[in-house]
């Protein structure tokens, strides 16, 4: 049963450490300092297990995959604490922040410095002040029970864990406060209880190193002892793992939405990104198309899930600001009756699909990528009028701009949607002055 939960653990760290790869290769140093961890973490709980405790133990030394587990959770347990600092401290200064943060600050200054030395002295210890152990039990302080040096190797080891976790309990304890979102302040709490638990694993395991160095211990007291303390840290991983899932959960759902929102823009988009390549912030592709026009669907590809954007949500805000940008320059290109022509050709033809103005604004975005560009090189064309958006109200705006962004997003998307159901001659015959069945 504990080969299950260890292994259960493990894939949930893996599976994190996966998702996050990514940007813990293109993000800050927080993205790959948890990154790291999870990694860490992950390996130490797949040498816990009978098989990879056979794997390394086969290489000849003793007990080898002990104090490979140590050694690594010694290792997650510093960039843990690199992570923790890191979120909470914008640059290198800790003055004028909270005394939380500073301490964890200086205890992570200490532990990174403390990380190397703590696995070279229990490396030094585990090597030469350590017999040869009892193969019959699958514990390691059972296995060196009444050796001094199994005091002093497993005393550092729990001093380590348990000042980290205290750091990181107090740390994301006082975080939760603060926290704007429900499923971050959720995570937190789950986070900080699993910090809780560890602390108490390290102090109860401390206490009961000096019990089974200096005195007998009867076989069942030592199993229910075992039974505890592991419960304790199978549920402070489990709580630790699932409360970083939990706003995660969140960024999840807002990485799906905006991948459909970049489906449902890039029929508009990469019109007007091609109609005008020079405003857009990185150009459509036509490196596919140009060889091959059936291989124009690669292009789409690259477009959509090739971005140099950071995330999903990066990208669909550069797309919005992209349409914003090229509609102001075509308001420069296209006749200045332009937006009063495609009022009357949509209340002429209203289709049920999407309101009048919607309607008018896709006729509107058709007709200008058909346009020719009538501004001479070196004068001054005053734009056209442009009555269309999801709102003008400044104020609101400027005071709220998240809010905006979305409500122009939810705009967008209804006017992609209409745009999808024009077509060219469409926009030729509001450019030339009449309706398109009219031709």
């Amino acid at each position: 049963m504990s080969d299950v939960i260890a292994y259960v653990i493990a894939g949930l760290l893996l599976i994190q450490a996966f998702f996050r790869a990514r940007a813990a290769l293109k993000g800050w140093k927080r993205d790959r300092s948890l990154w790291g961890a999870f990694v860490a973490f992950a390996a130490a709980w797949l040498s816990r297990t009978t098989h990879g405790r056979d794997l390394l133990n086969h290489l000849g030394v003793p007990d080898l995959a002990y104090f490979v587990k140590h050694a690594l959770t010694i290792a997650g347990i510093c960039v843990l604490l690199r992570y923790v600092t890191a979120v909470y401290r914008s640059d290198g200064s800790t003055r004028d922040l909270p005394r939380s943060v500073r301490i964890s600050a200086t205890v992570h200054r200490v532990a990174t410095k403390a990380s190397v030395a703590t696995i070279v002295v229990m490396g030094l210890v585990f090597a030469f002040l350590l017999n040869d152990p009892d193969t019959s039990t699958p514990f390691f302080l059972d296995r060196h029970r009444g050796e001094a040096g199994v005091l002093v190797y497993m005393g550092l080891f729990y001093l380590y864990v348990g000042a980290a976790a205290a750091v990181c309990a107090v740390q994301w304890g006082g975080a939760v406060r603060q926290a704007p979102i429900r499923s971050l302040r959720i995570g937190l709490r789950m986070m900080t209880a699993g910090m809780v638990l560890a602390v108490l694993y390290a102090i109860t395991r401390t206490a009961y190193l000096p019990v089974i160095t200096f005195s007998s211990v009867s076989e069942s007291a030592n199993l229910g002892q075992e039974k505890v303390t592991d419960t304790l840290l199978y549920l402070s991983f489990l709580l630790w793992g699932f409360g970083t899932i939990a706003p995660a959960a969140r960024a999840g759902r807002e990485r799906i939405s905006a991948v459909r929102g970049l489906l449902e823009l890039y029929p508009l988009w990469r019109s007007l990104a091609l109609r005008a390549p020079e405003i857009v912030r990185h150009r459509a592709s036509t490196l596919f198309s140009r060889r091959a026009a059936k291989a124009g669907r690669l292009d789409t590809v690259r477009d959509l899930f090739f971005s140099p954007d950071p995330s999903p949500p990066a990208h669909l805000a550069r797309w919005a600001m992209d349409i914003r940008d090229v509609i102001a320059e075509l308001c420069r290109q296209v006749p200045a009756d332009l937006a009063e022509r495609a009022l009357v050709q949509a209340k002429a033809e209203l289709k049920p699909e999407h309101a009048t103005d919607v309607q008018a604004e896709a006729l509107w975005l058709r007709a200008a990528v058909l346009a020719e560009r009538r501004r001479p090189e070196g004068t001054t064309v005053s734009s056209a009028p442009y009555p269309f958006g999801p709102g003008q109200d400044r104020d609101q705006q400027e005071s709220t701009p998240g809010h905006s962004l979305r409500k122009e997003l939810e705009h967008l998307r209804t006017v992609a949607s209409a745009f999808r159901l024009t077509s060219p001659s469409d926009g030729r015959a509001l450019l030339d002055g009449h309706p398109a069945g009219h031709v």
